[in-house]
């Protein structure tokens, strides 16, 4: 393997990892305030209003039901307003927090929808607000659960950006694509695999070490 193959897949590796942790952060600034609306007005929540949680639940499945590639192409007209183009890593960085946000939505209501009902109960006859209960007790009493989730997310959106390199989305899958396929060299395909997947072991094999960590306080 030569030095500029060498180089090249460096920066595929860079540019996914970009692609990854910051559509993550973005995702979860949208989904996390969603899932948290989403636990709370439910039917058991602590503020239920149907109204609003099926206004949200129709748009988070909708989103969901919409496969990446397709959401990918939707989306163009959007990200060449917010990018100035609609290819390389950044550009892809739009699709993904859109893809991962409703995702992360559902992950988070799962987490707090585990947390003991009696707890709530208690701060809630406590007299505790609507926002105490929310940062102090469904987020505090779900935060290995929620850690869990994080590992998930990324190894998903991971696997998303290695899509988008089919439309020039730029990183790893990128390279597979340009290389591995069109230039039917199989040496370069495997090698981009072979990243991916310690990539994705790496970010899970982190994030469950963290949460086991938090997991071992509460004990």
């Amino acid at each position: 393997m030569d030095s500029t193959l060498v180089t090249m897949l460096l920066e595929g590796t860079k540019d996914t990892l970009y692609m990854t942790l910051v559509s993550t952060l973005f995702g979860y600034v949208l989904g996390l305030p969603l899932g948290i609306i989403l636990t709370i007005t439910d039917k058991d929540g602590i503020t239920p209003n149907a109204g609003i949680y099926k206004i949200l639940d129709v748009l988070v499945n909708l989103l969901r039901s919409i496969p990446f590639l397709i959401l990918l192409i939707l989306v163009i007209p959007l990200t060449r307003f917010l990018v100035g183009k609609s290819y390389g890593s950044t550009a892809t960085i739009v699709p993904l927090v859109i893809a991962a946000a409703p995702f992360i939505a559902r992950m988070v209501e799962s987490s707090l929808k585990e947390v003991d009902k009696g707890v709530i109960e208690a701060a809630t006859s406590m007299g505790a607000s609507t926002w105490t209960i929310i940062t102090k007790v469904l987020l505090a009493e779900a935060k290995t659960s929620l850690l869990v989730g994080v590992t998930i997310v990324l190894g998903t959106i991971l696997g998303y950006s290695a899509m988008a390199g089919a439309v020039g989305g730029g990183g790893l899958g990128d390279i597979a694509i340009r290389y591995g396929y069109y230039r039917y060299q199989t040496d370069i395909m495997i090698v981009t695999i072979v990243i991916l997947v310690i990539l994705v072991q790496i970010l899970q094999g982190i994030g469950m070490m963290i949460s086991k960590k938090l997991d071992h306080r509460r004990v």
